[in-house]
């Protein structure tokens, strides 16, 4: 074979091993999710969710490519460009056996190179960049050349899948996929677009976006917190729950928090006794949380004290109240307390 037509070819394979490449990494990773909304309008889009759908099959259609490339650059272009060196090696007077040598050596390294850089790793970074722009751009033709080469690409699959089950190792037809949280806001938004949604796509945004927010932003600052002084009598409490419709007040001593007291605390005090300041034991510990921790964070450490709200402590000062009803609106909506008859909290 002529030393031109070698170079041709090689050319050649390295475009088509650069192509099998990035077909397989554009295969495994689209996500259905990106690639289903197209499926109406453009065919290579199902020819594409059809290749996802039958991973093992593509990926042994790109093997085969990958390893046909290799095999024929080996053959092909070591030897060419060896040619090509060797002519001004020869004019310098070194023998055959030299100039065999380094030849050689110079036109693996150089294939080698040429092989890794621009037939691996740049269409492998392309692809892993943008895999359903590749996919959608790649897959038709490796689609095509799996039905040219069918009968050795089913061979190759078979084989191994057979392995994969010696080993009790189950092949799975499709690449799993976990979906971030844009990704899926971004299906929920289109699946309300398309009317699929109504209802539900407040709660699923709202569960969406949960751990975005922070005990510090949906906490109410404590001067704004509804309290009682240490030493409040059981009639005061009824007072207070008459007049502000809150079931639950925070008490204060020498200006600091110490607790909280729940209504229900006070309804088995005895008559004699409703004008008779509160025991200590009467109140209820909080909690507490920091500032920058998420919301679900302050929600965990509310359920495992059984407890609706809890102190947000900075510095060693209590800033804010986070209350269960606040959190609880960053999912569902507004929640209202059952004893709470205005706009205020607690």
């Amino acid at each position: 074979m002529s030393t031109p037509l070698a170079l041709g070819l090689t050319v050649l394979l390295l475009t088509l091993n650069a192509f099998f490449v990035a077909s397989e990494f554009a295969l495994t990773g689209s996500r259905r999710s990106r690639v289903e909304p197209l499926v109406k309008e453009s065919a290579a889009a199902r020819k594409v969710l059809w290749s996802i759908e039958h991973l093992s099959r593509m990926l042994a259609a790109a093997q085969l490519g990958v390893t046909l490339c290799s095999v024929g650059l080996g053959a092909l272009a070591e030897p060419a460009i060896a040619h090509l060196l060797a002519i001004p090696l020869e004019s310098l007077g070194l023998s055959p056996a030299v100039v065999h040598g380094i030849a050689f050596v110079v036109a693996l390294l150089l294939v080698v190179s040429l092989h890794v850089v621009l037939g691996e790793m740049v269409p492998k970074n392309v692809s892993v960049t943008h895999p359903e722009k590749s996919a959608l751009k790649l897959l038709p033709a490796l689609l095509l050349f799996e039905k040219v080469f069918y009968p050795v690409v089913a061979v190759l699959n078979w084989c191994s899948l057979g392995v994969l089950k010696l080993f009790r190792v189950q092949p799975k037809d499709e690449v799993d996929s976990a979906f971030t949280a844009s990704e899926v806001a971004s299906i929920v938004a289109a699946s309300q677009a398309a009317g699929v949604l109504s209802d539900e796509q407040g709660l699923i945004t709202g569960a969406l976006e949960f751990s975005d927010h922070t005990a510090r932003e949906v906490m109410v600052p404590v001067e704004d917190v509804a309290g009682v002084a240490r030493g409040v009598t059981a009639a005061q409490i009824e007072r207070s729950v008459a007049v502000t419709g809150f079931s639950r007040f925070l008490v204060r001593a020498n200006g600091n928090v110490i607790g909280y007291i729940h209504m229900k605390d006070i309804l088995n005090v005895a008559e004699a006794s409703r004008d008779e300041p509160l025991r200590d034991w009467v109140i209820r510990p909080l909690v507490s949380v920091h500032p920058d921790d998420e919301v679900e964070d302050a929600l965990a450490v509310m359920q495992r004290s059984r407890t609706h709200l809890a102190s947000v402590i900075s510095e060693g000062d209590v800033i804010g109240i986070v209350f269960l009803e606040d959190i609880l609106e960053e999912l569902v909506g507004e929640v209202r307390d059952s004893m709470q008859r205005d706009e205020r909290r607690q």
